[in-house]
């Protein structure tokens, strides 16, 4: 027989998964933006993490609104870094032949030169609105 596990004194095990799915979105929100496939795999965290805590929240009848708000970060999270993550690997050739050219540019007219490049590709394999949507940022 097992014996049932308890939660350490003053803390609930409701009230710690709903703060743990709420911090679990914002770390994956967050390494989003620095790492996209680590944010991925984050933002599936969080959101298991956010379904979990639900019925824990609900079945002591406490406030179910930080297991939502971990929930609708970590969606927003996993949206995001899976565009990020796809959009490179559709231009991952184009990218590394970017980072190749950058290795050799010992100028800032050269570095110039290496982002025209990568632009010209990248305009060639994209879809018009999409290149509108990205403005003129840099690699």
């Amino acid at each position: 027989m097992s014996t049932p596990v308890k939660a350490p004194a003053g803390q609930q095990p409701a009230e710690s998964a709903g703060r743990r799915a709420i911090w679990l979105s914002i770390a994956a929100l967050a390494m989003t933006f620095m790492l996209p496939l680590a944010g991925l795999v984050m933002a599936l965290f969080a959101l298991m993490a956010g379904i979990r805590a639900l019925p824990l929240l609900r079945a002591e009848s406490r406030p179910t609104g930080v297991a939502v708000g971990g929930i609708t970060v970590s969606s927003l999270a996993l949206a995001l870094s899976a565009l990020a993550t796809g959009m490179q690997l559709y231009l991952m050739d184009e990218y590394s032949a970017y980072q190749e050219c950058m290795k050799g540019a010992g100028t800032v007219s050269s570095q110039g030169e290496c982002f025209t490049q990568f632009r010209d590709a990248a305009e060639r394999k994209l879809p018009a609105d999409v290149l509108e949507m990205l403005g003129a940022m840099q690699p």
